[in-house]
């Protein structure tokens, strides 16, 4: 089905192609700005920090969809806690009792109540003894729950670009915890990420297929690909970073200052206070910067998504780039789009850089002056050797948690830059927000309506003006007139690919507005000018019509649309794989396979889009021919501009301007005198004899 979007994007900008390569070289020409290439790729809009909060808590909804995993996932990390209650009195333990060999009574040395059950049963022993037990707590503990530092290890690797970080961030799971426990949270991790990425891409995959005609054009195609492929994975990195992440934190330090409190309160107040003023200093540096971040994080992947948008549009068009001799050209459009990615991603980086520093530099005196301070109380005898080593041990688990919190508001900064780009598009609207109609639509098989209709696309260009026309059943009915006159636009109302700006459109008596768009569509045929082919086996882009297709209805269609004289001759026949977009065929046997998959869907109402353009004259004929004979039971709308197929219609409704000239059939109308179906007819035959 990505193929199918794809493709469908792709072929509908083919007439933009020009227009768009112009663009693009204006673009380049201003590289060296830095800013030109983010063109229309959503980055103009600038974030508030309450608008990033809100876009990471929109996450939260998908936690429906996970809920069990999540919450396993929440309950694994707190595990991460335990080593961090007795590492740094560990420490203490081995400073004293064993290297300085002081005896060990547990009501008269100073450690918290966590530590009760270890001192006594390390009370009376010899130094050895204690080694032996503490070697025997600390390596139960590794093999269970492990250290805080590293983790599992567990991961992939990648560099900085946002494409492989966001792969990482799916299937590489992760655990503060090591061990088993560790390896246990690491694989509801992973499971929990897939399925919350799994869920969103398939929403947001849902609404870019269900987009309107209006705003299909204007879709960029590796634009869509890098939202739902790589921008999807960080809303949930943000929902971790803002659930998780705090929790974890803030217990720890919870815990952390209970322990200082509890042992070092009495002796020192000063040692909590110089400890607890890294949390202001890692605070103002990182609220600072967040902005920033936000903005270079939103032009880097925006960047990201130009380069994907270069060579998706080169290589949908790969034909017209090799015959126009234009490989040179956008071999440097691409390599420019790319350099320019890599220099957002530096420049992306700087940032983090500076904070770091900023947050060493603020660190590390307040670590010399802790040391000279510990030291003194040392001295003065108020404090243990061990002290030294359990205090200093918790200003660097501190100091550690300090930068990460900082860490994790600039993490969430970044994150959100996707975040939003990911819900910009489920924002957009879709074809069922604009039509919420209810009524199940019985099967059609009376007639199409138009009472007053016109229409005007979203540019300000009017299509259509005051059409006023009915359509019955069992007929062939050709839209004709000359370009832009609104014919295409005519047929796109009756599926409501667009809707009318004024009047109604009416389906057996039913507005196609009031009328449930499922069951409206269910039983419409829309057969495009541009051959839309999977690079699939031709049974696949059959069964994508209709499903449940038997062997011989697929014959049928085929012979109908006279496919089956060159499937025939082919080497797996109709289960034979075609090229990229079906063009290992010729372009006339692409247009008719696309209407026989048009035709195998069975439908009520039929709409070809110049079907017979790219047709032989026997084929043509024989088209024609089983369109009239598909035509009872169902309408035929045909657009076209041979003359050879609009004089076959039953009637022929004859558009110009957006307005409708004449109905009738060919004969009917070529008996109006100065007609301007008439005079059409003669134009086209005129430049015909010329040729």
């Amino acid at each position: 089905m990505i193929k199918f979007m794809r493709a469908v994007i792709a072929r509908r900008r083919v007439n933009r192609d020009v227009d768009t390569t112009q663009k693009d070289h204006s673009i380049l020409s201003g590289f060296k700005a830095g800013a030109q290439f983010d063109d229309q790729l959503d980055t103009e809009h600038e974030l508030t920090h309450g608008e990033a909060m809100l876009i990471v808590l929109r996450g939260a909804y998908y936690v429906r969809y996970v809920w069990k995993l999540f919450l396993a996932k929440w309950l694994l990390g707190t595990a991460i806690i335990v080593p961090g209650l007795f590492i740094g009195w560990f420490w203490k333990i081995i400073t004293d009792h064993i290297i300085l060999q002081q005896p060990l009574v547990a009501d008269e040395v100073n450690f918290p109540p966590h530590m009760n059950w270890l001192l006594r049963m390390l009370e009376g022993r010899d130094p050895m003894e204690i080694m032996v037990i503490l070697t025997t707590v600390y390596v139960i503990g590794l093999f269970l729950i492990g250290t805080r530092v590293g983790g599992t290890g567990a991961g992939l690797f990648g560099g900085r670009d946002t494409a492989s970080n966001a792969e990482n961030q799916i299937s590489s799971g992760g655990s503060s915890a090591g061990g088993l426990w560790g390896i246990v949270e690491w694989w509801v991790d992973v499971r929990v990420t897939q399925r919350f990425v799994n869920a969103m891409r398939g929403n947001l995959f849902r609404r870019l297929i269900r987009s309107p005609m209006t705003t299909i054009d204007d879709h960029r195609v590796g634009d869509s690909l890098y939202r739902t492929l790589y921008d999807t994975p960080m809303v949930y990195t943000c929902l971790t970073e803002i659930t998780f992440s705090p929790f974890y934190t803030f217990v720890g330090l919870g815990l952390t200052f209970y322990q200082l409190w509890w042992t070092y309160a009495d002796v020192s107040i000063q040692l909590i206070l110089l400890l607890a003023l890294m949390l202001p200093i890692t605070m103002i540096t990182t609220i600072a910067p967040s902005r920033w971040i936000r903005r270079l994080s939103q032009n880097a992947r925006a960047a990201s998504a130009a380069t994907t948008n270069a060579l998706e549009q080169t290589m949908n068009n790969i034909t017209a780039v090799q015959s126009l001799g234009g490989m040179k050209q956008e071999k440097e459009n691409f390599a420019k789009r790319s350099a320019h990615a890599f220099w957002r991603t530096r420049i992306q980086m700087f940032p983090w850089v500076g904070v770091g520093v900023i947050i060493e530099i603020a660190g590390w005196p307040i670590g010399f002056y802790l040391s000279w301070h510990v030291t003194n109380l040392v001295i003065d005898g108020q404090l243990t050797v061990g002290d030294f080593a359990a205090l200093f041990g918790m200003y660097m688990g501190l100091r550690g948690t300090f930068i990460g919190l900082g860490r994790l508001w600039l993490n969430i900064q970044d994150q959100a830059a996707a975040a939003r780009r990911v819900f910009r598009f489920l924002d957009a609207p879709i074809d069922e927000d604009a039509h919420r109609g209810e009524l199940e639509l019985p099967p059609i098989e009376h007639d199409v309506a138009f009472e007053n209709v016109s229409y005007t696309y979203p540019n300000g260009t009017q299509a259509l003006k005051q059409v006023n026309l009915s359509l019955p059943f069992n007929q062939v009915i050709a839209f004709v007139g000359p370009t832009g006159s609104g014919k295409t636009s005519l047929a796109y109302l009756i599926p409501a690919f667009l809707k009318a700006s004024e009047g109604q459109v009416r389906v057996d008596g039913h507005d196609v507005i009031e009328a449930d768009l499922t069951s409206l569509r269910d039983q419409i045929a829309y057969i495009f000018q541009e051959h839309l082919l999977l690079s699939e086996s031709i049974r696949s882009n059959l069964l994508i019509a209709n499903p449940a297709a038997t062997d011989a209805q697929l014959t049928e269609a085929l012979t109908t649309a006279g496919c089956m004289e060159f499937i025939e001759q082919l080497p797996h026949g109709i289960d034979t794989v075609l090229g990229r977009s079906g063009d290992t065929l010729s372009v006339g046997q692409q247009q008719r396979l696309s209407i026989a998959r048009g035709l195998i869907r069975d439908a009520k109402i039929l709409i070809l889009d110049e079907p017979t353009a790219a047709l032989d004259p026997q084929t043509e004929n024989l088209l024609v021919d089983s369109l009239r004979t598909a035509s009872k039971g169902r309408l035929v709308v045909v657009i076209a501009h041979r003359l050879s197929t609009i004089r076959q219609a039953d009637h022929i409704v004859f558009l110009e301007e957006g307005q409708v000239r004449e109905v009738g059939s060919h004969d009917e109308l070529m008996q109006r005198t100065d007609g301007p179906y008439q005079e059409f007819v003669h134009l086209q035959s005129s430049e015909a004899a010329t040729a």
